[in-house]
């Protein structure tokens, strides 16, 4: 079962992955580090060319603010494929603009979720996202290869 972690910042990407790991989910998390590079992976273009695009992340968290091209522009495009269209995705950002949470639920996110400020909060949310995300959440993509 993987994970799609879109993350640009470093120190986040491993605070997240140090939770991840704690949470025994870490063998199972792909990082992109910008917009295009989720884009590729959901799409098996660019670097990703020849990955089976049929076995698709249960879960993405994604930043909002990201190179390349924005998090909720992401969103867009995965919203708008039929094969990717129901895949549950997070947004895990540090925005606390109205205008982004609106905007992240209206193109399709499952979720908001505001960063913390404190590491142990941050490890706390995250081991509880991957836990609901991959053990309590029933997905409608019953077809996924794990």
């Amino acid at each position: 079962m993987t994970i799609l972690l879109v993350e640009d910042n470093p120190d986040e990407e491993k605070l997240a992955m140090l939770a991840f790991e704690k949470s025994g989910l870490s063998d199972s998390v792909v990082v992109a580090r910008d917009g295009q590079q989720a884009v590729d992976y959901m799409f098996a273009q660019g670097e990703y060319q020849g990955r089976d695009v049929n076995i698709l992340p249960y879960v993405i968290f994604l930043d909002i603010n990201l190179p390349k091209i924005n998090g909720l522009e992401v969103l867009r495009l995965i919203r708008k494929d039929e094969r990717t269209k129901l895949v549950p995705i997070v947004l895990l950002t540090s925005s606390d603009e109205e205008r982004d949470m609106i905007e992240g639920y209206s193109c399709g996110a499952n979720s908001y979720i505001r960063k913390p400020f404190d590491f142990t909060e941050f490890m706390q949310q995250i081991k509880t996202l991957g836990n609901y995300w991959l053990e309590l959440n029933q997905t409608p993509h019953a077809t996924r290869k794990r």
